[in-house]
């Protein structure tokens, strides 16, 4: 069953009479422009900026503060960026806030957005957006992501969602959205499991829902690296153990359903025995397999020398939540089950 809003500021779950809501931007592609000709865009533009660029925000009874988070191209947020901006969104929602939009970089935000949804325990929904166009392009589309990202923030039916992603009209679930594209201003999408929401003249509807992952707690306890190696055609595995002799964790983005050259397995399985060490498959969509295969370096063959299935995390993904795990000081028991929830 389809599920919408039956006003921009008031939905079935909402019981405050004046909610606020709050749009914090990092700067990203929205904010960028240029200093003169001939020069690249940077990031410029600031929250109150791009709210003008909105009149029907502007113009709109929804109460929307305004605040200027960071200032940094997508490319340039840090872990510890969205950890204090987890941090700051459960401080404001304490205070009374509804509903929260965040604008960052487009580059970033399949792995940010799922890292705030790893972080945010609270009720209010987090949307995140950007733009593929800069604001001195003809057809920028930040202001339209903008003013859909906040018409889903203040939807009662958003609350208890968790973090979510707006952009071009779709609203996708913060676990499945993937950047698919380098430039198209449809670059979004969710491979696996399509989007979990769109707009209809200008009112979000939404189609299904997601659990929340609760297993991260801030603030975190450690710094900790996690390596990302992808499994390639050719690749004997020589230099293997180089790759991730530093890290504290190790994702493998695999063939297929977890598949990875047989070459690789002792490097692989040493590991193991070292650091929490998880295979995803490196398709994009679908999941891992575990007990289809059996031959050496198979789903069911990493399985068995300790290794842990991300399931249907695609390898970015998998990627956040072990280092995030990694960082909330999480024992090899507790990260075992926290990719198990999904």
């Amino acid at each position: 069953m389809t599920a919408s809003c039956t006003t921009l500021l008031k939905g079935p779950l909402v019981t405050n009479p004046h909610p606020r809501y709050r749009l914090l931007t990092t700067g990203g592609t929205a904010s960028m422009a240029t200093a003169g000709a001939g020069q690249g865009v940077t990031p410029r533009l600031g929250a109150a900026d791009l709210l003008a660029a909105v009149p029907e925000l502007g113009s709109s009874a929804i109460d929307l503060q305004v605040e200027d988070f960071r200032k940094k191209p997508g490319a340039s947020l840090t872990i510890d960026d969205m950890a204090v901006l987890a941090t700051r969104i459960s401080e404001l929602e304490a205070a009374g806030e509804a509903g929260f939009v965040v604008m960052q970089g487009t580059d970033t935000i399949e792995e940010t957005a799922f890292l705030l949804d790893l972080l945010h325990q609270g009720e209010a929904p987090v949307v995140v957006t950007g733009a593929m166009r800069h604001s001195q392009q003809s057809g920028a589309d930040g202001p339209a992501n903008l003013l859909a990202a906040v018409r889903t923030a203040a939807c009662g039916d958003a609350r208890g969602r968790g973090c979510m992603v707006v952009m071009a009209d779709e609203i996708h679930a913060a676990r499945y959205v993937r950047k698919c594209h380098a430039s198209s201003p449809a670059a979004f999408a969710s491979p696996a499991a399509g989007p979990m929401g769109t707009l209809i003249e200008g009112t979000p509807r939404f189609s299904f829902t997601t659990p929340r992952p609760r297993c991260v707690q801030l603030p975190f306890a450690r710094q900790a690296r996690v390596s990302l190696v992808t499994a390639t055609l050719g690749d004997d595995g020589e230099d293997l153990a180089e790759r991730f002799e530093h890290c504290d964790g190790l994702v493998v983005a695999a063939f297929g359903v977890g598949h990875v050259p047989e070459s690789w397995v002792p490097a692989l399985e040493k590991a193991a025995r070292q650091m929490p060490v998880v295979f995803a498959s490196r398709t994009g969509a679908g999941s891992t397999a575990t007990t289809t295969y059996g031959f050496p370096g198979s789903e069911r063959d990493l399985l068995q020398r300790g290794l842990i299935a991300a399931g249907p995390l695609d390898p970015f993904k998998a990627r956040i939540l072990l280092l995030a795990l990694l960082r909330a000081d999480a024992n090899p028991e507790d990260i075992a089950a926290a990719f198990g929830q999904f």
